[in-house]
């Protein structure tokens, strides 16, 4: 359920003509990332705010008072530490966010606080119920017969033909290397 339609598109309609703010040369390096940074630098374009390069971020882009801070579902978001914080919400305007820091036990006594007051929880997360229901009893289930397989059918192994016989190759006489000089190492010398 949405609450506070006319706000979030109102906030939407002036969010859409808000430019995409990013680094500078972002566009240029693949190091830097598109999140915004402040330009500094002494003769920095986007400081000084030359035309035909990106904008800069500024007070006059804010969004309308009214709707800032509201949550996509139109509640007010409102941090929650313990149980007597719940106190101060309402339950038709404000949902709650559980900090962060809360513990396991905490968290559990302020959701089930939460549930009793009919309070919107934007952080529920992964809590088993608290209460414990009787388990079931399980029928047992009769085993039902098993079929017997079907015989395989033995499939006779074909003939291994026998590998041919690889004939030898005698080696043939290796003949030493004469030992010359300079240049002539490795080279055939022919005698004359």
């Amino acid at each position: 359920m949405v609450i506070n339609k006319e706000l979030l598109q109102l906030r939407k309609k002036i969010a859409d003509k808000r430019p995409d703010f990013v680094r500078q040369e972002s566009w240029r390096y693949k190091k830097l990332a598109t999140n915004w940074r402040k330009p500094k630098g002494k003769d920095n374009k986007m400081r000084k705010q030359v035309s035909g390069v990106p904008a800069l971020v500024k007070v006059g882009y804010k969004g309308p008072r009214k709707s800032r801070g509201l949550h996509p579902s139109g509640y007010n978001d409102v941090l929650i530490f313990n149980t007597n914080d719940l106190t101060r919400i309402d339950s038709k305007v404000d949902a709650i966010r559980i900090a962060h820091g809360v513990g396991y036990k905490k968290r559990l006594d302020i959701l089930s606080e939460a549930t009793k007051l009919k309070i919107k929880v934007l952080n529920p997360g992964k809590i088993e119920k608290v209460e414990t229901k009787p388990k079931k009893e399980v029928k047992k289930v009769e085993k039902a017969e098993v079929k017997p397989k079907k015989e395989v059918e033995k499939v006779e192994k074909a003939e291994v033909k026998p590998k041919k016989e690889v004939e030898k190759v005698e080696k043939a006489e290796v003949k030493p290397k004469k030992e010359g000089k300079g240049k002539n190492i490795g080279k055939k010398v022919s005698k004359s």
